[in-house]
């Protein structure tokens, strides 16, 4: 599942980490499945799933450099 920029903003640190975990799992079998010639489901999938992974750890980040600041 692919979320939006105002649900990973409601999402806590915890379950961002624990959703980026997720989603990495799904990396890696759209990548196994590719790796093997099969062809995907959806192709634009691993797509988006990196840019939501990068969103989510981009949030995490800037909410560590207010807590510290």
């Amino acid at each position: 599942m692919i979320l939006s920029n105002e649900e990973i903003n409601e999402m806590s640190v915890n379950e961002l980490k624990e959703k980026i975990m997720e989603l990495r799992k799904e990396l890696m079998k759209s990548r196994g499945k590719s790796a093997s010639k099969v062809m995907p489901e959806n192709p634009g999938r691993v797509k988006e799933i990196k840019r939501t992974i990068a969103r989510m750890l981009t949030s995490i980040k800037k909410r560590g450099k207010t807590i510290n600041q």
